[in-house]
């Protein structure tokens, strides 16, 4: 190994180890995404308020649901509060039907989201928009109880607000509430809302954001989310259960199976890059097979012989019939050697025999050629000529050479 390579081997090394430096130090980017799931501690996961459900449901099991409402809601000994929070939730029709008999039989659903159609409620929502230049956007209980309170969120949000209800079934528990530039109310539109259906409730909330990792430890807002589930908590039949004996336990069923970030592997590539020590461990694989190759290749690499090109055996030809003819002025053996090369071509070109030159070569080489058999007959007069000579003059070379050239120009043409 020569001393240059040498040093590109040492920089390559130092930039791989001043990316991983400057990898491990730089501050990790806050990850935004809406994941919504409950194993996530990024701003917009829910770990802190799964962790706190317990405490905000002490009489109830906090049990997480990992299938899908119509398939985990076929065994009718499932009860309590169906707890939804995503930020897209779009159910088909039998998961629907599954949660409207759920409801029916006393039981209560949760739905938090940005974005659902449930038309079977009655129930039609729309985004609202202001021509404020400034506004800002709060959260606020209706009942006087909660003391009219309101709770701000600081980043942006899609205002979604219910602007057609079912209002003999449905009471409005919460509102969105925005304020311009002045501090004055512009809009108050219902954002959170009980839906009565058979013995049980739908509990629809535009508002997912509001609880998420961010929101809840955002100033007193964790206030807000427990005062909207308190509804549920005052909902809850501890001493007789929905649909059980006087010692059940009522249930929030979390739904973990319609979640944004819920985990997913799509394939092995995948999961390894998704985790950060799999992730390294694969880059400094693929580093090490990098300096394999260098070093155990140049090793045993085997030798690549030098092929020497050919030589242009017609430029050496030309030359020595040019020395022979300006240096020597051999006239004769110019002939000879221009004669024998003429042969070669007819016997190339033409696939003829010149062993015996007669009258039928004659007539072949007339019909292949497309020259006059008369033409063809003088040039080979003229060769037999030249043949018997001992020398010949300049003329003479000069005479077979046009012969022979006029013999291929027709030919071409």
């Amino acid at each position: 190994m020569d001393k240059k390579l040498k040093i590109y081997i040492g920089l390559l090394v130092l930039i791989v180890l001043g990316i991983f430096y400057v990898e491990s130090v730089k501050p990790k980017e806050i990850n935004w995404y809406p994941s919504y799931a409950a194993k996530h501690k990024i701003p917009y996961g829910t770990y802190v308020l799964h962790k706190e459900m317990p405490s905000l449901f002490p009489k109830s099991e906090v049990k997480d649901v990992y299938q899908n409402p119509y398939v985990y809601l076929k065994d009718d000994k499932n009860n309590g509060t169906y707890f939804f929070l995503d930020n897209k939730v779009n159910f088909d029709k039998d998961e629907l039907n599954q949660l409207l008999e759920f409801a029916e039989r006393g039981n209560d659903v949760f739905i938090a989201t940005n974005g659902i159609h449930l038309d079977t409620l009655q129930i039609q929502t729309s985004y609202l928009t202001t021509s404020a230049f400034e506004e800002k956007a709060y959260q606020k209980m209706s009942n006087p109880i909660f003391g009219g309170k309101e709770y701000h969120f600081d980043r942006d949000f899609s205002k979604l607000y219910f602007s057609e209800v079912d209002t003999l079934n449905t009471t409005v528990l919460g509102e969105l509430v925005v304020r311009n530039e002045n501090d004055s109310i512009i809009s108050k539109k219902p954002n959170f809302i009980k839906v009565n259906h058979g013995q049980g409730n739908f509990y629809l909330h535009t508002f997912p954001q509001a609880f998420t990792n961010y929101n809840m430890l955002l100033d007193s807002n964790y206030e807000y989310v427990a005062n909207v589930l308190s509804y549920l908590n005052n909902q809850q039949k501890n001493e007789t259960g929905a649909g059980g004996g006087s010692n059940s336990r009522s249930a929030i069923l979390w739904d973990t199976y319609y979640k944004t970030g819920k985990s997913r592997i799509t394939s092995p590539m995948h999961y390894i890059l998704s985790t950060k020590s799999l992730k390294w461990a694969y880059y400094i694989g693929l580093i090490g097979v990098l300096f394999f190759i260098i070093f155990k290749g140049k090793r045993n690499q085997r030798l690549i012989p030098v092929i020497t090109p050919l030589k242009n055996q017609t430029l050496a030809f030309t030359r020595t019939i040019a020395n022979m003819y300006y240096e020597k002025s051999d006239h004769k053996n110019i002939a000879e050697h221009k004669i024998n090369y003429f042969l070669e071509y007819i016997r190339i070109k033409y696939r003829l025999s010149t062993l015996n030159i007669d009258e039928r070569f004659y007539k072949n080489l007339a019909n292949r050629s497309g020259n006059s058999e008369e033409k063809v007959v003088t040039l080979f007069k003229k060769i037999e000529q030249i043949q018997l000579k001992s020398s010949i003059t300049e003329e003479d070379l000069v005479a077979l050479n046009k012969a022979i050239e006029d013999f291929k120009a027709y030919k071409k043409q």
